[in-house]
């Protein structure tokens, strides 16, 4: 799969990222007073988070049921010099959950997600791409990881406050404990818990990749109805949906021999690259430390799409690597991770059978 193949099925990684945080901070995660107690002064406000450990950060992005609803415009910026932009809408009624995403720059599309549902509308070509994926809550979202110890590779400090948007958040460092992950710097808005801002960051301490809101409405009367309607409404269009099979790497012949330090399988599916009855396919394998993911594309190696030589690119955080595997297959790993992680990922990829 050449690395244009990979950004159809794989997506905008740095999209998902923030909106995963974003979607997450609104599912219940209030951290003021509750109700009838006595407000919390700004010192103990202060201490409380500064005494925040791993586990607590990730919670306030994994909690509880979705109660608000907003709508905003976010930025997003890579060290190279890319810049794009979206507007997203977000809501929920407790049992459904849904996000508009759409593009300001670039080809024109607008992303749905209903649960695990996904619909990606191409107003040009006339084209609506159906899809399912895997979720444990909003979309975008960080993926729940069982089997992860995220306080083993990550450190959290807390760096101070600073405006984003109009609101007054805490800056938050993830800082990785070793050099298979990238860093992260997060602004974390005060009274809900919202990221209004992410940072993905190089060993050096370079920005690799930033997004952030540059307009934020944590009121909006967006409604759950509302977007589905909108998220239905496909007459005119032309729905495509390829067939997406669920299974595991093992199933599929396949099996990492050493494990890549922190990181779990997530998922795995066989995904047909479009509508065709004789559509070829594609397995994707998602593995993550519950922050960095990293998916492994495979595919049958053929010479007149594929590169006889080993493809190596990066664009600002997602780096990606591709070439000949075993037994006549072509992979593609491709993550926001450093370069170095996906070679062992690469390098311990084994043919069972």
């Amino acid at each position: 799969m050449n690395p244009s193949g990979v950004a159809k099925v794989f997506g905008n990684t740095r999209v998902r990222w923030l909106g995963s945080l974003i979607a997450a901070a609104m599912c219940g995660l209030f951290v003021g007073p509750v109700a009838g107690a006595p407000a919390a002064s700004s010192e103990s406000t202060t201490t409380a988070v500064a005494e925040r450990d791993m586990a607590q950060w990730i919670e306030r992005m994994h909690s509880a049921p979705c109660i608000r609803a907003y709508a905003g415009t976010f930025v997003v910026l890579s060290a190279n010099g890319a810049m794009s932009s979206s507007r997203i809408w977000h809501a929920c009624d407790g049992q459904q959950q849904l996000e508009r995403v759409e593009s300001l720059s670039g080809t024109p599309r607008t992303v749905y997600r209903r649960n695990d549902e996904v619909r990606t509308f191409l107003p040009q070509a006339r084209i609506v791409r159906s899809d399912r994926r895997d979720a444990s809550g909003l979309f975008p979202r960080v993926p729940v990881v069982s089997g992860t110890s995220i306080a083993q590779f990550y450190t959290p400090r807390l760096l101070g406050q600073e405006r984003v948007a109009g609101f007054v958040s805490d800056v938050v460092w993830f800082q990785p404990t070793d050099t298979l992950r990238f860093g992260y710097r997060l602004w974390s808005e005060r009274e809900t818990g919202l990221v209004v801002k992410l940072q993905t960051l190089a060993a050096d301490g370079r920005v690799l990749e930033q997004a952030a809101f540059s307009e934020l409405d944590l009121n909006a009367p967006v409604k759950v109805d509302q977007l589905t309607r909108l998220m239905d409404a496909t007459s005119g269009y032309k729905v495509v949906a390829p067939s997406v099979v669920k299974t595991t790497a093992k199933a599929e012949g396949w099996a990492l021999r050493q494990p890549v330090a922190g990181f779990v399988p997530v998922s795995c599916h066989r995904r047909a690259m479009s509508d065709a009855p004789d559509a070829s396919s594609v397995l994707q394998c998602l593995y993550s430390d519950g922050l960095a993911s990293v998916s492994l594309f495979l595919e049958p190696f053929d010479p007149q799409r594929h590169p006889a030589q080993p493809q190596v690119s990066s664009m600002g955080a997602t780096q990606l690597v591709a070439q000949r595997g075993p037994s006549d297959t072509w992979l593609t790993a491709v993550g926001e991770v450093p370069l170095q992680t996906l070679r062992l990922f690469v390098g311990q990829l084994e043919r069972l059978r």
